[in-house]
């Protein structure tokens, strides 16, 4: 007999001290029936993605733990880093996989929302399945850190938990509820962040290319390189291997070659279209990085 099995995952503003970061690994770790899948940490992003599931409650309590970790050891005052973000514990998705609905996984999500905003006293916003309207997490995301004070003083701006009170060591969290998604990179052989962003800006949905695809251009300062960073947002609707070919094919245009790609988290078989992971540019993956493979082993 199989058990729901749900997902979380938390993206934290810490990507450089290795030391704080297996310190919140240990914290999900230390809740009985969850499966710490992935973490990922990035010194330019300076942040870190903590992939964990198992049975509902406990996933709940991991979350809980996890948050509760962050607050005792992230100070968002001196946080600089390339990807956007609106406080120390920035993004908090619940995903439902198996015998859960999205229904279920919304009422996870807001059920956390509100527990972490009473518990540490700080604003917390809902997107996603698990906000009115569906509100895009870039919506959320609006101003980022640097303009949260001033949104919190705007009445239509207010939290949907906590206070609209600008708290500036935690900053804010957005907890929501989606389908799966894959974030993916693709480093790019060049420094050149004006061809990035433009690559970015040629494939992305919202420009009316790939649906379903969100992309940006960051530069990755310690590698000397540029990369484009994309989320996937329906893998069936455009996959890994379609995300990489747009990529590789406008930076070709521009005389620019790719160096890797970079799987952030975990992603399902099916999100490679059939290909193998080497053809977009993720030679060294591993079976760990299945999403299957921890469904599984999780219930």
């Amino acid at each position: 007999m199989t058990r729901p099995v749900l997902e979380c995952v938390p993206n934290v503003s810490e990507g450089r001290d290795a030391q704080l970061i297996a310190r919140l690994a240990d914290a999900i770790r230390g809740v009985a029936g969850v499966r710490l899948a992935d973490v990922h940490s990035d010194p330019d992003h300076h942040r870190s993605v903590f992939t964990f599931m198992g049975a509902p409650d406990a996933v709940e309590s991991a979350a809980l733990a996890l948050a509760d970790a962050v607050f005792e050891t992230v100070d968002m005052r001196g946080h600089r880093g390339v990807h956007r973000r609106i406080g120390a514990l920035d993004v908090v998705p619940f995903i439902p996989l198996r015998d859960m609905t999205m229904t279920d996984a919304v009422s996870r999500a807001q059920v956390f929302g509100r527990t972490v905003a009473r518990r540490h006293d700080f604003p917390v916003f809902f997107y996603g399945a698990a906000s009115d309207g569906g509100r895009a997490l870039h919506d959320v995301r609006a101003g980022e850190y640097e303009g949260l004070a001033e949104r919190l003083g705007q009445p239509a701006s207010r939290p949907d938990a906590g206070p609209a009170v600008f708290d500036p060591v935690k900053g804010a969290t957005a907890v929501g509820a989606r389908d799966v998604l894959v974030a993916y990179n693709v480093w790019l052989a060049s420094r050149d962040l004006v061809a990035a962003r433009e690559i970015a800006r040629s494939i992305r949905s919202s420009s009316g290319r790939l649906p379903a695809l969100q992309a940006i251009g960051v530069p990755l300062a310690r590698q000397g390189l540029v990369q484009v960073s994309m989320n996937l947002l329906d893998y069936r609707v455009t996959s890994l291997a379609r995300a990489f070919d747009a990529v590789a094919a406008e930076a070709a245009r521009r005389g620019i070659g790719i160096k890797r790609g970079e799987l952030v988290g975990l992603a399902p078989r099916a999100a490679f279209a059939g290909r193998p992971p080497a053809s977009v540019g993720l030679a060294d993956m591993k079976m760990e990085q299945y999403l299957e493979t921890h469904i599984d082993a999780a219930g």
